[in-house]
């Protein structure tokens, strides 16, 4: 037996030296700027352009390959960053790429480079990751091929389809987080796209087999989707291989990703729907003229007709997708342990005393600190293990180096949220409920908390899927594992965007004291912080001299007084409102109904 680990031990030694061999950088310039784009035909408008492009480029690379991205921030107007989504970046935190978290934001006029190596495979996708910019088009996909997937000889070709909702108005310019709307209801979007356009025909060859790499690059709404007549096999999720599994519908939350092998029919005398249906459930109002589901076809024979999609369900939640809990991922990784640490979260959504709608993790709202948390542990010296210096409100946890981690999430809300973990993908250990009929059943009830006793480990799947991106259903819970084998500081997050803009989210800092000797500022860094008048040092107040003394923490609001509900503030502003138009109309009539008064003409009496 230990002849045999040793020999392993050596060929795989053998093919990873290869691989090195193999690899190549792959130097990117990218020019970020405003143009202008129509994307659904109804609406032109600013987008985020890159080199005066868009849609964004296709990002496409080689598994081991080194990607060097220089970015000019162009946008006069707005800062940014880029986000690569699904990258683990082992040993490279400071390239993750969200502002505050891992980096200053870049401000307008300055540059940054992002330079890291990719030893994963499989589909991913990169965005901004400052404020609420990717919805304006700054995202697009990342594709790392892999000539040693067990699926790489099962397919003839290979084609990316993105998904996303798209809205007409900047992301900055519709009305969110005030007064006026406390039950935080979403904006709904103006239209769904398909590749970032409508109506598309992806031409196919008869009897090949394609691999098909999804993913939804949205900001708010999942999408189901499937093709007419045909079926089709999973074969990775989120970078992660699994083995096949045959499908006919999938539930691509936004951030997820899907690759799928699809045989195409022997005949070409037809083309077939390929459909989307937004997931109706996550809107609040769904006006007339918004299109949730949309058709772009298979196109066999371009002389043929290209049906409209036959819709045979009354809504998208009659649409039963496959659930990715029951796929095994392709390296059989077993479940692991009973876990070194468990971090319970409640979802909560509610009011702050601005009677606007907030996310709450354990009644935290996310608020972002003076100081990138990541700079704070790499400036602190022994205090990076202090949690209490990385501020209340960024919500952190200190996790263990190579600790096993379960995170046991509630969801308190009645809507289903993608929970995001930078850094990790994470085994899918339990959601109840699980997809189907009855994912929407708790929405409108009770929730329904994880419960050890009627959820015990031992029904825990052998080899759990693994995924980096994972759907809480409305008012129910999932189970996660990782292992904090990846020194940095990582957000777990809802991938929603207008949630993350509430407030949910929170920061794990993994393996502090290890992160310490893998990593310092660069000149880099500090000059990005200065160009933007921020901070570089310190804790979340940058205070350096004591590094407990928390004054002057970006701090979430207070909360309401007690009593007040969201009912009772949308009634209080209409009242007030009300009472002043009332006032106004009042005064306006009354003024209307005085009539001037003449003028008295005085004579002298004349007495003689």
């Amino acid at each position: 037996m230990a002849i045999y680990h040793s020999m392993l031990f050596r060929l795989t030694a053998v093919l990873l030296f290869v691989q090195y061999c193999q690899a190549k950088t792959v130097h990117l310039d990218f020019n970020v700027t405003w143009v202008n784009a129509n994307p659904d035909g109804l609406h032109e408008r600013k987008v985020v352009g890159i080199n005066g492009q868009w849609p964004l480029p296709v990002i496409e690379v080689d598994k081991g390959d080194r990607l060097i991205v220089n970015m000019y921030n162009g946008l006069e107007d707005k800062e940014t960053s880029i986000h690569w989504h699904g990258m683990f970046q082992n040993g490279t935190n400071n390239m993750d790429g969200p502002s505050m978290v891992t980096q200053c934001p870049v401000p307008p006029g300055a540059s940054i480079t992002y330079d890291f190596t990719i030893p994963q495979n499989g589909t991913y996708w990169y965005h901004c990751h400052t404020d609420s910019c990717y919805p304006d088009g700054y995202r697009q996909a990342l594709i790392v091929h892999d000539d040693q997937s067990y699926f790489n000889d099962m397919y003839d070709h290979e084609l990316t389809v993105t998904m996303s909702d798209w809205y007409h108005e900047l992301i900055e310019d519709i009305p969110f987080i005030r007064v006026e709307n406390p039950t935080g209801a979403e904006p709904v979007p103006d239209s769904f796209l398909f590749n970032d356009t409508l109506n598309t025909n992806i031409p196919v060859e008869a009897g090949k087999t394609y691999l098909m790499r999804l993913i939804n690059i949205g900001a708010f709404v999942a999408q189901y989707f499937y093709i007419e007549d045909h079926t089709f096999r999973i074969v990775e999720i989120d970078g992660v291989y699994v083995d096949e599994q045959e499908a006919d519908t999938l539930y691509i939350a936004v951030a997820q990703r899907y690759s799928i092998l699809v045989t195409m029919k022997n005949s070409t005398d037809k083309n077939y729907p390929i459909v989307t249906v937004a997931d109706s459930n996550l809107l609040d109002v769904i006006l007339p003229s918004l299109q949730l589901n949309q058709t772009n076809w298979l196109e066999y024979n371009s002389n043929a007709a290209h049906p409209q999609a036959v819709m045979k369900v009354d809504a998208s939640s009659d649409l039963v997708p496959y659930d990715d809990m029951k796929l095994v991922p392709h390296d059989r990784m077993p479940l692991l342990p009973d876990p070194d640490m468990t971090i319970e979260i409640d979802v909560i959504m509610d009011n702050l005393n601005d009677g606007a709608g907030y996310a709450f993790f354990n009644n935290i709202s996310y608020t972002r600190p003076k100081v990138p948390t990541l700079y704070s542990v790499l400036t602190s010296g022994n205090y990076a293990t202090n949690a209490a210096i990385y501020g209340e409100f960024t919500h952190p946890y200190i996790l263990e180096h190579n600790a096993v981690i379960e995170v046991v999430l509630n969801n308190l809300d009645g809507g289903s949220h993608p929970f995001h973990l930078h850094g990790h993908n994470f085994q899918l250990v339990s959601r109840t409920p699980s997809y189907g009929p009855s994912f929407n059943d708790y929405a409108d009830g009770d929730p329904l908390p994880f419960n050890a006793t009627e959820t015990p480990s031992s029904s825990f799947p052998k080899y759990p899927a693994r995924r980096d991106t994972f759907v809480a259903p409305p008012q129910g819970n999932f189970v996660i594992r990782f292992v904090a084998d990846n020194p940095g500081v990582w957000l777990f997050h809802c991938h929603i965007d207008w949630h993350m803009s509430q407030g949910l989210a929170m920061s794990f800092i993994e393996a502090p004291k290890q992160l310490q000797e893998q990593m310092s500022l660069t000149e880099s860094d500090i000059n990005i912080c200065k160009a933007g008048n921020l901070s570089y040092k310190g804790n979340a107040a940058a205070n350096t001299e004591n590094l407990l003394d928390l004054t002057g923490q970006n701090k979430q609001l207070p909360w309401l007084p007690s009593g007040f509900t969201a009912r009772g503030i949308v009634a209080m502003v209409f009242s007030c409102v009300s009472a002043f138009l009332g006032m106004a109309f009042i005064t306006v009539y009354g003024i209307s109904g005085i009539q001037p008064k003449e003028t008295a003409v005085v004579t002298e009496r004349d007495d003689s």
